[in-house]
């Protein structure tokens, strides 16, 4: 499915990237799970733990907006970083149209989660 460039291990509780960073990878859990969570208003979030074979990091990619939650290994966990170059070809492989469609809805999806994420700590 996806060209992996390289693979990194992580213990149980390691940051695998923060919220608010730029990056530019696209991950693959290979082994073990990742927990995706927000900080808001000084508190934590549980976005979700997504499984061996989920993405992550590729809302900020194709955005190409700060990350949008942090993201730590729960277990020992392996990750690959999908290709770069394998990503861009891929993805330019698409219409300009349906490009800008993808960015959109990930957008509109960081705002959702954001919003739910609120609604959720007002709701505590």
């Amino acid at each position: 499915m996806f060209q992996v460039a390289s693979y990194e291990t992580y213990e149980d509780g390691q940051e695998i990237f923060k919220e608010g960073t730029y990056g530019d990878w696209i991950y693959l859990i290979d082994e073990g799970a990742v927990e995706i969570f927000k900080t808001v208003d000084d508190q934590k979030v549980v976005v979700g733990v997504l499984p061996e074979g989920e993405i992550l990091g590729e809302l900020a990619y194709i955005a190409k907006i700060p990350r949008t939650a942090s993201a730590r290994a729960v277990g020992h966990t392996v990750i690959g970083i999908i290709d770069r170059n394998f990503f861009d070809q891929e993805f330019n492989k698409l219409s300009a149209d349906f490009q800008k469609m993808i960015k959109m809805v990930a957008v509109r999806l960081k705002n959702a989660t954001e919003t739910i994420c609120r609604s959720k700590i007002n709701a505590d």
